[in-house]
This record gives C-alpha cells, sequence and structure tokens, in this order.
C-alpha cells in the first residue's frame, strides 16, 4: 500500500512540473514577431523586438530578453485587447519613452480601458516616465486640464525652462579688448 502512495505522489509531481512548464515559461528568444513586444519572460525581463538587415537585404525580426525588469509580472504575453486600447502596436521595435511626448498616445494610456485594465503596459510606462523624471499619474491627471504643459515638462526632463526674458535687460556684448 505504501509503495501505490508513492507512486501517486510521483506522478502527481510529475504532472504538476509538467503542466506547469507547458503553461509557463515564456522565452523572449522563442516569441515571434507578432508577439514579443510588451511581453515578459519567466525570469521577469522585459522582451525587445529587433530588426536587423540581411546581406540579402531582407529584414529579419529577433526577439530577446532586455535588461530591464517588469515589477511583479512574469510569464506574460500582452494581449490584443490591452496593445489596443493603449494606443500601441504589437511590431514596435525596442524600449522607449519617445511615445510618450504624443498627446494622443498618452492620452490612451491614461485612458479607463488601458490605465485600470493593463498592468503590464502601465507599468513599462511609469518606469520609462520615472526615467524622464515624470510622474505617470501626474502626467495622466495634466491631460484632463493642461495636456500641453505635461508634454512640455516631460520634453525638458522635468524642468521647467525660464521665462522671458525683458527687453529693457538686453544689450549689446562688448567687443574684444585690444591689448595694443
Amino acid at each position: 500500500m505504501a509503495s501505490y502512495n508513492y507512486g501517486l505522489v510521483a506522478l502527481a509531481l510529475a504532472l504538476a512540473f509538467c503542466i506547469q512548464g507547458s503553461l509557463g515559461n515564456v522565452t523572449c528568444e522563442n516569441l515571434s514577431k507578432d508577439s514579443c513586444a510588451f511581453a515578459v519572460s519567466s525570469d521577469g525581463k522585459r522582451c525587445v523586438l529587433e530588426q536587423r538587415m540581411c546581406r540579402s537585404g531582407a529584414e529579419k525580426y529577433t526577439c530577446r530578453s532586455s535588461e530591464i525588469e517588469a515589477d511583479s509580472l512574469k510569464d506574460w504575453i500582452e494581449s490584443d485587447e490591452c496593445i489596443k486600447a493603449c494606443g500601441l502596436e504589437r511590431n514596435v521595435l525596442g524600449i522607449s519613452s519617445d511615445s510618450l511626448l504624443e498627446s494622443q498616445f498618452t492620452q490612451k494610456l491614461c485612458s479607463t480601458p488601458c490605465y485600470n485594465s493593463c498592468p503590464n503596459i502601465v507599468d513599462l510606462y511609469f518606469n520609462l516616465a520615472a526615467g524622464e523624471g515624470v510622474y505617470l499619474p501626474k502626467l495622466c491627471e495634466a491631460q484632463g486640464v493642461n495636456a500641453r504643459r505635461g508634454m512640455a515638462e516631460l520634453k525638458s526632463s522635468g524642468l521647467v525652462s525660464p521665462g522671458p526674458v525683458a527687453s529693457g535687460m538686453l544689450g549689446e556684448a562688448p567687443g574684444p579688448i585690444s591689448t595694443g
């Protein structure tokens, strides 16, 4: 009877490991062009789609792990619903904060369907915005009130440029001084 129970336990453990292995284990290098961008591997690294030119002139796309870690996500391939709700494209190359400069994208990112339902994308852009010195919730708040100022602060990495100088304060610079 003990050997029967031992056999059942061994079988249950083997099945558990097989099922876990087949359900999880996202490996960036094994993902297609259409599922790479916005995916997170089993070890929590974000996947990046890269493009290179072959000698024949043909474009080749590869997916690889980046050094950027997702905060609390693993084994994640972003849904088509979130890609659409957040105003993204499935075949985007690399990871960049540049899209935060586009007000249409930021409006989609800050929209309720994206911001409340797509934690992977919000986490990524929260960290990208923070890298630029911008707090994403404040940027989203500014979308409704003063979106242009929010974009200007992001473009200047969070620093506000000085105001205009009064014309009376401007003058000509002195010329070179001759010594002889």
